[in-house]
This record gives C-alpha cells, sequence and structure tokens, in this order.
C-alpha cells in the first residue's frame, strides 16, 4: 500500500491539471464567442456607410437601416430565380416591416434595368442599383461564388445572423426573424 501511494497522488495531480486545462479553454472559448458576438460585421459596417440610386434615381443612403433587423436581398433583373421571389419578399416585408423589420433589395443590373423593372413589377420594399460593384458587395457578405438570389440577415446590432445562397425558403427566413 506505501508503493501505491505516489502512484495515486501523481495521478489525482495529473486528472486535477486536466480538468483546469480544459476548464481555462472553455472559459477562453466562451469568452471569445461573447467578445465575437457583440462586435458588429465589418461587411455591414462598411455597407451602412454606403449608398446607391434607388429606382427612381435618387442616392438611397443605408445608414438609415442600421439599428434594425435588416434582409438584404442580391437580385438579377435576368434571374428568375429571383424574380420568382420578390413576391414572397414583399409580401413578407409588408407583414413585419411593422414590428420594425428593414429590407432592401440590390440589383446586381444597370440602374435603367432597375427602374423598368420596378415599374412593372412592384414591390413593397426599396430597390437599389448597384450594377457589377453589387457582385463585390455580396462577395463581402460571403457570397464568394457571386450566386443569385443571394439574402443576408442582419441583426439590429450589425451581426449577419443568416446567409441564404440561391432561392430561398420563406419558411427559414420567417424562423430566423422570428
Amino acid at each position: 500500500m506505501s508503493n501505491d501511494y505516489p502512484n495515486r497522488n501523481r495521478r489525482n495531480t495529473v486528472i486535477a491539471a486536466g480538468v483546469g486545462i480544459a476548464a481555462i479553454g472553455l472559459g477562453a472559448v466562451t469568452g471569445w464567442r461573447r467578445l465575437r458576438s457583440t462586435a458588429p460585421d465589418a461587411a455591414v459596417v462598411r455597407f451602412y456607410a454606403m449608398s446607391l440610386p434607388d429606382a427612381a434615381g435618387k442616392p438611397f443612403a443605408f445608414s438609415g437601416l442600421a439599428g434594425h433587423p435588416l434582409v438584404v436581398n442580391f437580385w438579377a433583373t435576368w434571374c428568375p430565380p429571383c424574380v420568382e421571389e420578390m413576391p414572397e419578399l414583399s409580401a413578407l416585408y409588408s407583414e413585419r416591416s411593422p414590428l420594425g423589420l428593414k429590407m432592401i433589395g440590390i440589383g446586381i443590373d444597370s440602374p435603367t434595368r432597375i427602374a423598368d423593372f420596378s415599374a412593372r413589377t412592384p414591390v413593397s420594399y426599396p430597390l437599389v442599383a448597384a450594377g457589377m460593384g453589387g457582385t463585390e458587395l455580396g462577395r463581402e457578405f460571403g457570397n464568394a461564388a457571386g450566386v443569385l438570389p443571394f439574402t443576408v440577415v442582419i441583426d439590429a446590432k450589425g451581426r449577419i445572423a443568416q446567409r441564404i445562397v440561391g432561392r430561398l425558403k420563406l419558411d427559414v427566413l420567417r424562423k430566423q426573424l422570428a
């Protein structure tokens, strides 16, 4: 029994050290996640500093969208799935805008084509013309392939809450916004 005591003591020390290291690691990860989750996303900060022409050709400042839940939808007039989802987005915006939801459609198209589309197919949320520069903005939001449609949900604190590549499913978007 006297020979077993040093081994048991060493084993208990190793176990205690392992538990301590695991606790420190868990605390560090938890702290990092909390710190990261409270900071606005850098792409969102840059976005709020921008403005683009709306369907009427007037500058639309994105700064007015800050501080609210926001849906940013990248689309184009020549993209059938983009056009197909617009009535759903429009209905969602009409339903949720009284609750503070903001929405913007960023057209990867010319201002003339956005204006013509808007006249033929009105939607309840603002549309802006970004031209091909909108593709780069989409990449900043995480759309590396430049796929359309592409939708980003941003929370009221400026954090990206969800990215949807391709045709969105309205029920999934509703759950994210709830």
